[in-house]
């Protein structure tokens, strides 16, 4: 049997401490990154395996960051969070945590699941997803004091303040109407949720907003539906067979865009009356813009705006680690990060 490796041999190999192992495993942030990556190499090199029950007696954590796994919906906007999901464990790796997945069907459940997960394998920190108006579970975890960030702000004006990243719905759908003014369009319509969606409602303000401020009433130029393909379809149907003129479609998602793309594409309304480079009548296809840049988008050719995933779930760890390393000055906690998406440009629009 193999002599078991020890930190004192990890601390020979990268030539540092052994307090300076611990710290570069344990509190990554109080070393430095070239020295943290020489430990790691000799981590590697050895095949040296942390012992979780003691350093968690000794440390009292866990190195655990909880996080639900969202339900599969109709395989396309579901992707989005498997890769935010796929960014953040690369992250939390890095800052020397892991992830455990979790399901729940809705708020109470997933509140019940954390008085499991808290009692069973005492998680430091959670990430939520998909957060909305009247969310109960950020106000359970304030209430227990338990850390956490969530991916989506808090969308009600009383709820509670804590740490979220974003992603600037609004700017993104406000980048795709103009894409689309620019390419001569005016009557621009917008598909997208029921209203009471936190996220739905600002992507369709960003539209609205845009449209505008270019001097059209957007007035009757959108319809709301849930986020199935066909149901995008047929709220497509209706505005472009409407004495509305529209010729451009911007859509809370890239399930509604599909569903726009089906519509905009069968007989009788693949192409709409326009206006030509110069001014004159002109026939051209209905455009079509997405949000998420799903792979369907891609391999359809959807024009769709991309979501910084990656840097978004970096993002949540570095809040949760300034929180838990106690690297947050007192009265003064992080800044809560809103970033923007990019319009990825393809035959669709």
């Amino acid at each position: 049997m193999a002599e078991k490796v020890t930190i004192a041999d990890v601390a020979r190999r990268a030539g540092v401490s052994r307090q300076t192992v611990s710290n570069a495993l344990n509190s990554p942030g109080v070393v430095r990154e070239e020295t943290r990556q020489r430990v790691l190499r000799a981590v590697e090199e050895l095949g040296y395996r942390v012992n979780q029950a003691a350093r968690q007696m000794r440390t009292g954590r866990s190195r655990l960051i909880a996080i639900r796994i969202e339900p599969d919906r109709d395989g396309i906007n579901g992707s989005v969070l498997d890769r935010f999901l796929h960014g953040l464990t690369e992250s939390a790796a890095r800052s020397g945590y892991r992830v455990l997945l979790y399901t729940a069907d809705d708020d109470r459940a997933e509140v019940d699941t954390f008085e499991d997960l808290l009692g069973a394998y005492e998680p430091d920190a959670f990430v939520l997803t998909s957060t909305h108006h009247g969310d109960l579970r950020t106000a359970w975890l304030l209430d227990q004091k338990v850390p956490f960030v969530t991916f989506g702000r808090p969308w009600s004006s009383d709820s509670p303040k804590h740490l979220w990243v974003d992603v600037d719905g609004a700017a993104g759908t406000a980048a795709a109407t103009r894409h689309l003014l620019d390419a001569g369009h005016r009557a621009i319509g917008f598909l997208g949720w029921p209203p009471g969606s936190g996220v739905g409602d600002d992507r369709r303000e960003g539209w609205a907003r845009t449209l505008t401020a270019a001097g059209v009433d957007p007035t009757g130029l959108s319809r709301a539906t849930s986020d199935e393909v066909a149901d995008g379809e047929k709220a497509a149907y209706d505005l472009l067979r409407s004495d509305l003129g529209v010729t451009a479609l911007v859509c809370a998602s890239d399930s509604l865009a599909l569903g726009a793309l089906h519509a905009a594409r069968s007989p009788g309304l693949a192409w709409q009356p326009g206006r030509g480079p110069g001014g004159g009548a002109a026939e051209r296809p209905v455009a079509v813009i997405g949000f998420d840049d799903t792979p369907v988008a891609k391999a359809v050719g959807l024009t769709s705006l991309s979501q910084p995933l990656a840097q978004a779930a970096a993002h949540c760890v570095a809040l949760l680690t300034t929180l838990l390393d106690g690297q947050a000055k007192p009265g003064e906690p992080p800044a809560n990060v809103l970033l923007e998406p990019s319009l990825v440009v393809r035959q669709s629009a």
